[in-house]
């Protein structure tokens, strides 16, 4: 929807570009169309000269031929008098002298008449380069409404696939807010179904406790705190090792037996699990077996699960894991802190 959204947006903004150059290109036309009009203009100006220039010529063959006829005319009297004959003189050089003067402004209005054809030709060429480029400022803009007609369609396609889009969103946004309340709901059940497996499993594990309790309670080295059963890592093994004595395998047999009993009457929708914890003291320890507190204490526990394992206990009901001296429960640094922090822990929990 995103890549449709930045495609919709890029059309938009070319549809934008294709409107502005149409919006410059009808200027230019305008800017054309008004030239055009100038240089009609100034050809009809320019023709109407010509025709004016036409007329002062044919006036001034008028004139001449009059004052040829004239002259030929003096010339065949043949009662000239000499004062006549001195008018007619003077009369034909100043009709000479006017038709030198007449002569001059023919050839005047013959040269204004050339510029004009001149000026007249350049006017054409300019509007026929005028024409030319107004068909392809016409076709150009045919083009960029095709264009924009096409630009337009798939604008209206985008708009009837986003209406869709969001149409459907929201049937997902229902849909989703359906199942956040499907998904609210369960929560609570699975919340309220697991409030009450625990509740049942602490039951049971109070109840395994206070067997325990019973059983090994009394012996030295083995105490409950909070929600486990504590042995002191003396009860079961000797200093640095991780095999389980003679009087640790009773005290794993008498717990195994114990849990055997309680796990009878666990329900079989409780997924329960012991879990078996080994921690060490802060001393160091290094050996080829036992390079650090880690391995020793994680050895230590899976010894402990082998054992119940061995007293029929099921595998899958057992977790063993080690800690090495990371979780002391006495932060003081003697010898009866080390000896409170070398244990082995036992929760009933579930998995």
């Amino acid at each position: 929807m995103e890549k449709m959204f930045r495609q919709i947006l890029s059309d938009k903004e070319e549809l934008r570009r294709q409107e502005l150059e149409i919006a410059s290109l009808g200027q230019d036309v305008d800017a054309l169309r008004a030239l055009r009009a100038e240089l009609e203009t100034q050809v009809s100006n320019l023709a109407t000269r010509a025709a004016m220039l036409r007329d002062a010529i044919n006036k001034e063959r008028d004139v001449r031929a009059s004052i040829e006829r004239k002259l030929s005319d003096a010339k065949g009297t043949i009662s000239i008098t000499v004062e006549e004959l001195e008018a007619v003189k003077h009369a034909q050089a100043k009709t000479e002298a006017e038709l030198e003067a007449s002569q001059a402004a023919r050839q005047s209005t013959l040269d204004e008449l050339e510029t004009s054809h001149q000026l007249l030709g350049d006017s054409r060429s300019a509007l026929d380069a005028a024409r030319t480029t107004l068909l392809k400022e016409r076709n150009l803009s045919k083009s960029a409404q095709a264009q924009i007609a096409l630009l337009n369609q798939q604008m209206s396609a985008l708009r009837r696939q986003l209406a869709n889009l969001e149409q459907a969103l929201e049937v997902s946004e229902t849909l989703s807010e359906e199942q956040k309340v499907q998904i609210y709901n369960l929560g609570k059940r699975l919340n309220a179904a697991l409030a009450t497996k625990l509740q049942k499993l602490s039951r049971y594990r109070s109840e395994f406790f206070g067997q325990l309790r019973d059983v090994l309670g009394r012996q030295q080295g083995i105490r409950i705190v909070g929600d486990r059963f504590v042995f002191q890592s003396e009860v079961l093994f000797d200093k640095g090792s991780a095999e389980i004595g003679k009087p640790g395998q009773e005290q794993v047999a008498a717990l195994a037996a114990t849990l055997r009993n309680i796990a009878q009457k666990i329900p079989k929708g409780i997924d329960w699990v012991l879990r078996v914890d080994g921690h060490t003291d802060s001393d160091p320890i290094s050996t080829v077996r036992f390079p650090s507190n880690w391995e020793l204490s994680s050895a230590r526990a899976i010894s402990v699960v082998q054992s119940l394992i061995t007293n029929v206990l099921p595998p899958k009901r057992q977790v063993a894991a080690g800690f090495g001296e990371f979780q002391p429960i006495d932060q003081k640094t003697d010898e009866i802190a080390k000896r409170r922090n070398r244990r082995i822990e036992f929760k009933l929990t579930q998995r």
